[in-house]
């Protein structure tokens, strides 16, 4: 009988594991493995380090089952990257994968094809995401239409009125209700300006 491990994992605290555990326990029953371990994680499956998880990886390659089982490849990871990571190093540690809802196991050649097919797939799915919102910025960028903070409102005139008086960048920023970087910046763009305006010595004309 293979010694098996169970691995669940839920995005968020209100959701529950049960039905993955009960699901797996029923699985295991049939296959005829033995569970020797369960691990757990409420986190989303985007963080590649998790509790559960490392500490089942650990316990692997310590040898302490045969064969790791989840409801669902997505409850292992949500990258092909680090899918394919996850089952590298099983594989290496001798460890076989079984996926309860995909009905997947890595225990034949068939199975690790099929299982990095469907990893494949599921990240152009999101990178085409990824791509659908930035087209959707770049079309708007190019019909006029602003994104991201709008553009500060200053007079800096009387942003260099109070630099004048001696105020500090802190307090003019806070007179502004913006950051001293951006009095700062303003300073210093103004200071330009006014370097472009000198004056001609007398006997050649006057000021310019």
């Amino acid at each position: 009988m293979k010694r098996a491990a169970i691995y669940v994992r839920v995005s968020t605290l209100d959701q529950n594991l049960a039905t993955q555990i009960y699901d797996l326990e029923e699985l295991a029953r049939q296959r005829q493995l033995e569970i020797v371990a369960r691990y757990e994680d409420k986190i989303s499956g985007a963080k590649a380090r998790r509790p559960g998880l490392d500490q089942m990886m650990r316990d692997a390659r310590r040898g302490q089952f045969d064969i790791v089982v989840v409801w669902a490849c997505d409850r292992l990871a949500r990258s092909v990257r680090h899918f394919l990571e996850v089952l590298d190093e099983l594989n290496h540690l001798n460890v076989e994968f079984v996926s309860f809802r995909e009905q997947l196991d890595t225990g034949g050649a068939l199975g690790r094809a099929i299982i990095i097919i469907i990893s494949v797939v599921a990240e152009l799915e999101r990178s085409l995401i990824v791509e659908r919102v930035r087209a959707g910025m770049r079309r708007a960028k190019l019909e006029g239409t602003h994104i991201g903070r709008p553009a500060l409102d200053i007079d800096r005139q009387a942003v260099l009125r109070h630099r004048a008086h001696g105020q500090s960048l802190t307090d003019i920023a806070k007179s502004f209700g913006v950051g001293r970087s951006t009095i700062s910046r303003i300073l210093k763009e103004e200071h330009f300006v006014k370097e472009e305006h000198f004056v001609l010595p007398a006997a050649v004309g006057g000021t310019l």
